[in-house]
């Protein structure tokens, strides 16, 4: 399972963001979470998933925004579930706990951790850190093509929308590494996957061990 704890940035001085996020994960991931979002402490919200799709779209929302910490765990969540996600416990939610502790001081405010075999999640968060730094160094404009893109359109398509001509659009997505991202998102989709894979027969070691 996945557990995403993310942690409003210099919440004092903003306005709050959580009841917000935790309505909009609901109304646009509620039926690929185990629980509905929940708010946790203050400005902290938490996501339970079983699905890795699910959970690297809410992780590339989430600090894309530039308003949060975001810290992912993976790992075992006991069962049966509550009602409530702030309820709920587990390896995967010390793990997030931890990550998002990390997050604060990265660069990209997003680490991940995991409690029964680290060393899967640490090179999930290597890889997803180098993704999140390409899509930081991405110019608005740059944003206006991926969007379209990954929304159905053709690069074509997209230049079209945006009045730019076929070259034009060709270069601002190769500047912005369009298709370098949409090319890695079902590979670090199937990397959250087997991370979460490991982390049974990894616990079952320790336990045996």
């Amino acid at each position: 399972m996945f557990v995403i704890t993310a942690d409003q940035i210099d919440s004092r001085r903003r306005a709050d963001l959580a009841a917000p996020l935790v309505e909009e994960l609901d109304s646009r991931f509620g039926d690929r979470l185990a629980l509905p979002a929940d708010r946790n402490a203050g400005d902290e919200i938490q996501a339970l998933s079983a699905e890795p799709a699910a959970v690297l779209e809410i992780v590339l929302d989430l600090t894309r925004c530039g308003d949060w910490s975001v810290g992912l765990g993976i790992g075992a969540v006991r069962t049966p579930l509550p009602r409530a996600t702030r309820e709920a416990t587990g390896e995967a939610f010390v793990a997030a706990r931890t990550a998002v502790a990390r997050a604060k001081r990265a660069a990209t405010r997003f680490a991940a951790d995991a409690t029964a075999a680290p060393e899967p999640a640490a090179d999930a968060e290597a890889l997803l850190t180098l993704l999140l730094t390409i899509r930081e160094a991405r110019s608005a404009a740059g944003w206006d093509l991926y969007d379209l893109v990954a929304s159905g359109l053709t690069q074509a398509q997209a230049g079209a929308r945006l009045g730019i001509t076929p070259q034009s659009a060709s270069d601002r997505a190769r500047t912005a590494g369009v298709r370098v991202e949409l090319a890695a998102h079902p590979a670090l989709t199937r990397l959250l996957e087997r991370v979460d894979a490991a982390q049974t027969p990894a616990r079952r070691d320790r336990e045996n061990g």
